[in-house]
């Protein structure tokens, strides 16, 4: 009976330690998950009130928020953190809501 409480113990350690698998590149962002994505910050044409970014990743997320004022700093090169308000759709890796911008450059070069 010890035998096997080891045993158990043991297996219940390694996947405690291991954890759950890492998520994959491709797997696509879920409705609440909070993204940061560093680009250069324009304005979306077909969307009122829509920014976007395109990401170090090469992922394209269109941006509302109405804490942050955006407009401030289009064509900057910033980082931005928001929850994805909704996924995939068109060439959007999806939308997020920004809850904080961090200016990296005044230029996107």
């Amino acid at each position: 009976m010890m035998y096997k409480h080891a045993i158990l113990t043991g297996l219940c350690g390694l996947a405690l330690t291991f954890g759950p698998p890492p998520a994959r590149a491709d797997d696509k962002p879920a409705k609440g998950q909070t993204i940061t994505a560093t680009g250069c910050l324009t304005k979306d044409t077909k969307e009122k009130d829509e920014f976007m970014i395109t990401g170090e990743d090469g992922k394209t997320w269109g941006l509302k928020s109405d804490t942050v004022k955006l407009n401030a700093h289009l064509n900057h090169k910033v980082t931005v953190t928001g929850k994805v308000t909704e996924g995939e759709h068109g060439k959007e890796a999806g939308d997020l809501n920004v809850s904080n911008l961090k200016m990296v450059s005044d230029n996107c070069k």
